[in-house]
């Protein structure tokens, strides 16, 4: 890399935000970028910025947060490295200063937006032969994993072992080789597109992940049918042939990608699209009871959150006029790491021992048993969805979308099978 690049990437950090894979991204083909901690950002398809900023009120606690929209760019080195940097939309410097930016790391990479280079320049203490080398370091890790993902990308079912030494959630940010693969086509696509383009849209969204030291995470394809009303003919047959080749046509639901972490073994499990497709009814429950499974017990304390949240989800989607949710999924995110259980009686200093040993900001809540609020139940992925309120779509559908609330029903009794069959 030359000292001139060097120069020009660390000024452009100073505008923009280096985006880097959203490591739990476990289905879907668009390609999810880490903003920070507690923001992701995806391309802006306008169907689903659409929904978004017109969202019924008491759907709001069942899908991401809406946080705005920014500007992304590639910059490609002279050694052909890409990377995605997020950039304020049309000079807005203030929306995006609102966003908590605080815990960007490393702090060499994600500059704050700010217009003070040489002033974070001098406090950082960022030379050009700093991220000279630095840039060599990820590149000869890079190659390394590319090696690593291209075995990784043809299982479908992959069990990963955790190395006994280091934090757990830290090791999963080279091991999930969904959300690599989708980075990569994202890049490609950016890079084929380069000369007639460089600048895209992507919205910004919660992280729901970001509450959970090991997020495990269940994507659900929903409904009985995925295609849009806009899909071409060759669009819509494929997509119908996978519905009746897959539990979508029988149950309304199928798995479309997991990530697991197995504390009896010290493995994560992946488990993607593909594999999901091929399974039966059956074997679509036993692929529930695994997501609930943590390599030593059924997590049953989990049971009654989910059932609930998803009853209540059914619910609100009955009373929906009009909307249709094609090819939409709905996620299940727990903590694969327990909180360790005190009894409420415990002595005042077990307690306060028992914070003191736990680095997460959070230990307090260790000592309590879990409760509703550790299983999250969102719907994600919007691109194709419809309601009458749109205006300009010449379909319009009456009534609530019988698919989906097919599969919701179909996904609580499985839960509930499941449940009773294990208390027994």
């Amino acid at each position: 890399m030359s000292p001139a690049f060097g120069a020009m990437e660390v000024e452009h950090y100073s505008k923009g935000v280096l985006l880097e894979p959203f490591v739990h991204q476990v289905g879907g083909h668009s390609c999810v970028l880490r903003f920070n901690d507690k923001t992701i950002c995806k391309p802006l398809i306008q169907r689903e910025h659409q929904f978004y900023e017109t969202l019924p009120t008491e759907m709001r606690k069942f899908t991401p947060q809406y946080e705005g929209v920014v500007s992304v760019s590639f910059e490609e080195d002279e050694d052909g490295n890409l990377c995605l940097i997020a950039y304020p939309l049309n000079g807005d410097h203030d929306n995006l200063e609102n966003l908590d930016n605080s815990d960007c790391e490393p702090k060499s990479k994600l500059l704050r937006w700010t217009n003070k280079k040489t002033m974070l320049l001098e406090n950082e203490k960022i030379s050009k032969e700093w991220v000279r080398q630095h840039r060599k370091e990820e590149k000869m890790k890079s190659h390394k994993l590319e090696e690593e993902f291209e075995w990784l990308k043809k299982s479908e079912v992959l069990y990963y072992t955790v190395e006994k030494k280091g934090n757990v959630s830290s090791q999963f940010k080279h091991h999930n080789p969904w959300s690599m693969k989708c980075h990569q086509q994202q890049l490609q696509r950016m890079k084929e597109n380069a000369k007639h383009r460089n600048q895209y849209k992507f919205i910004l969204l919660e992280n729901l992940t970001s509450r959970y030291e090991v997020p495990c995470v269940l994507d659900l394809k929903m409904g009985t049918r995925q295609h849009g009303d806009d899909a071409s003919e060759e669009k819509k047959a494929n997509q119908i042939r996978k519905c009746q080749q897959s539990t979508s046509a029988v149950i309304g639901v199928r798995v479309c990608g997991m990530q697991v972490y197995q504390a009896g073994s010290g493995q994560l499990m992946f488990m993607n699209k593909y594999h999901g497709r091929k399974l039966s009814v059956q074997g679509f429950k036993e692929a529930l009871y695994q997501f609930f499974h943590n390599g030593k017990y059924l997590r049953r304390e989990l049971f009654e959150s989910v059932i609930k949240k998803l009853t209540e989800l059914k619910s609100v989607l009955e009373k929906q006029e009009s909307y249709r949710f094609y090819s939409s999924s709905l996620l299940i995110i727990y903590d694969g790491k327990e909180r360790q259980e005190v009894a409420v009686d415990s002595d005042p200093e077990d307690l306060e021992d028992l914070s003191e040993e736990s680095s997460d900001e959070s230990a307090g809540a260790y000592a309590y048993k879990p409760t509703a609020s550790t299983v999250d139940v969102r719907m994600i992925d919007f691109a194709h969805t419809t309601c009458k309120y749109y205006g300009e779509d010449s379909v319009v559908h009456e009534g609530q979308d019988t698919g989906y609330v097919f599969g919701l029903q179909n996904l609580i009794d499985i839960i509930k099978e499941i449940r009773d069959e294990s208390s027994e």
